[in-house]
């Protein structure tokens, strides 16, 4: 048995403005969220869903993870885009071509988001989050194929990707250079040990692929901090 991607979380300074933008851009349900913050519960597909939770500190530099969403119709791209910019986004440069066709934006604390034009082949059978794209290489693709028990659907030239045997977005790691870390990860995952497992034999089985345990200054807390080869910050939650 392997543990589940439980949802993708982001730290925000205000995190129930963000809640609403993602919501208003998804069509997700917000609700409030046990460990203080807010969660929006996926309404298709996806697998996981998003939380956001409280942060002081600012954002610094570029995520090393973000949001491929899709587009069925140029039309349909530019509503995406127009929404997105009603609800407080704003086009960003992080360095694409003229020539591209993808459309790259922030959220109202600065996430980075892409909306990808029609025609996707990669994407052409997930959903409107087509993908969640990481910088990372190669060796940390295994290890998150191996973590949640997905297949890989890409393995070219160090790229690779994994998709859930039942669907939904899939994760993606374009290889070498890597960007530089700018402190701590903005986004993360938190992983659910599988029903009636074990948190501790779940934290064992992530070391013994590659992971590190990480002191957050936290004392006992209901979660187990970890990174995975690459150094990205994830953590395991107790069991439900």
């Amino acid at each position: 048995m392997t543990c589940q991607l439980f949802a993708v979380c982001f730290d925000a300074s205000q995190p129930l403005r963000l809640a609403r933008f993602w919501s208003g851009i998804l069509g997700w349900e917000m609700v409030d969220d046990p460990h203080d913050g807010v969660t929006l519960l996926p309404s298709d597909d996806t697998g996981f869903r998003i939380r956001f939770h409280p942060i002081q500190e600012g954002k610094a530099g570029q995520n090393r993870m973000h949001f491929d969403l899709t587009s069925r119709s140029l039309e349909d791209q530019q509503q995406t885009v127009a929404r997105a910019l009603g609800l407080g986004g704003r086009h960003i440069d992080i360095g694409q071509l003229p020539e591209e066709g993808h459309v790259v934006l922030a959220d109202p604390e600065g996430n980075e988001f892409c909306v990808i034009e029609p025609g996707n082949n990669f994407l052409a059978d997930c959903g409107f989050i087509g993908a969640l794209a990481c910088d990372g290489s190669q060796e940390v693709g295994y290890f998150w194929s191996e973590t949640l028990g997905w297949p890989l659907v890409w393995d070219q030239d160090q790229e690779t990707a994994i998709r859930s045997p039942h669907g939904g977005p899939k994760i993606t790691w374009g290889g070498p250079p890597l960007m530089p870390r700018t402190g701590k990860d903005r986004v993360h995952f938190d992983l659910a040990p599988p029903v009636d497992g074990d948190q501790q034999a779940e934290v064992d089985r992530l070391l013994s692929l590659g992971a590190t345990r990480m002191d957050t200054g936290q004392g006992e807390v209901s979660r187990v901090a970890m990174a995975d080869p690459d150094g990205n910050e994830f953590c395991v939650l107790t069991p439900r």
